[in-house]
């Protein structure tokens, strides 16, 4: 599983959510001018981000030898 490509994808996606989660979650806690310019860009692009994870589990789910 660890080889599959798609797999190695998913990965790379739920690090992206991560990232992006933790950005924003230390941009709201810090306050100030970061959180009040792009707070909600980066809940935005977080909520983005988990969406294109959930397709790709999802599809890696639904192929043949997955999940």
């Amino acid at each position: 599983m660890a080889d599959d490509p798609l797999f190695i994808l998913i990965l790379v996606a739920l690090l992206g959510v991560v990232t992006v989660l933790a950005i924003g979650v230390g941009g709201f806690g810090i306050g100030g001018s970061f959180n009040a310019k792009h707070g909600n860009r980066m809940m935005r692009l977080r909520i983005i981000a988990q969406a294109i994870a959930i397709v790709l589990i999802l599809i890696f789910i639904a192929l043949p030898g997955g999940g």
